[in-house]
């Protein structure tokens, strides 16, 4: 089978970020995959081990990303693409993002094209379906169970908390939800092995795109922490005191009755 990743380098939100002039400040902060994406890569080596075939990863942006693309390698993963946007794009939408990445999809002959549910940086969930329907090929998204048996997809997929059946065709493209699997740590050997696989390195000129074609559709306001939580109250007293004392703080201070 002929199988795709999209990944994509985020800002590790377990670690403190900084924001300075409206936009995250990237010196001294740490990246990552994205961890939805974990799940779409291990699924894809779960799948190539089944069916056999080739996994390839692939992300946009600049040179720093090839240490997440050397993770992916070192996960499992064949091959890595870096189509690289530094020289050429100051800012890149969901829209642009999904439009690059279906150019050089395009002419793959993909059989399965996995990418994460949601980036945790922005969490728009947009560009696995928008690849899809400038692909035009059969998407589900929020998927936590995969079963291939010749052109048939069988797949279990997460709906706010229940789940919904659903069986469709090859080729297809789907987003990979928290419980599809447990995704594996790079092993030493498998770090290794990575460092000879191949990393290809393309620019837009590559894929006869033009800066124009890439014209963010979204602008950006404005970028901030979130306010920091108030302490919580203890209160104290008879359960009957405890509930006249709630009420009226709800009344008065939370005004919410």
């Amino acid at each position: 089978m002929n199988i795709y990743v999209l990944v994509k380098r985020t800002f590790d939100t377990e670690e403190k970020l900084v924001i300075s002039g409206g936009s995250i400040q990237e010196d001294g902060a740490e990246f990552i995959i994205n961890p939805y994406d974990e799940y779409a890569i291990e699924e894809a080596i779960t799948v190539r081990d089944a069916h056999g075939g080739e996994v390839t990863v692939v992300t946009i942006g600049g040179e720093e990303a090839e240490k997440q693309l050397r993770t992916a390698l070192a996960m499992g993963a064949d091959k890595a693409v870096l189509i690289n946007t530094e020289d050429d794009l100051d800012e890149m939408d969901h829209s642009a993002a999904a439009y690059i990445l279906a150019e050089y999809l395009k002419d793959k002959d993909a059989d399965l094209i996995l990418g994460g549910n949601v980036a945790i940086d922005g969490g728009s969930g947009q560009v696995g379906p928008r690849v899809a329907d400038l692909l035009d090929i059969n998407y589900i998204t929020t998927i936590t169970s995969l079963e291939i048996d010749g052109d048939t997809v069988k797949i279990v997929r997460d709906v706010e908390g229940d789940a919904e059946e659903l069986e469709t065709s090859l080729p297809l493209l789907v987003t990979a939800q928290q419980g599809l699997n447990e995704p594996r740590y790079p092993s030493l050997p498998g770090i290794m092995k990575a460092k000879k696989k191949p990393l290809e390195e393309l620019e837009l000129d590559d894929l006869d795109i033009e800066e124009d074609d890439c014209e963010p559709k979204i602008e950006t306001v404005e970028i901030f922490m979130p306010p920091a939580k108030a302490a919580g109250r203890v209160l104290e007293g008879d359960i009957k005191d405890q509930v006249t004392e709630l009420v009226g703080l709800l009344r008065s201070e939370a005004k919410v009755i």
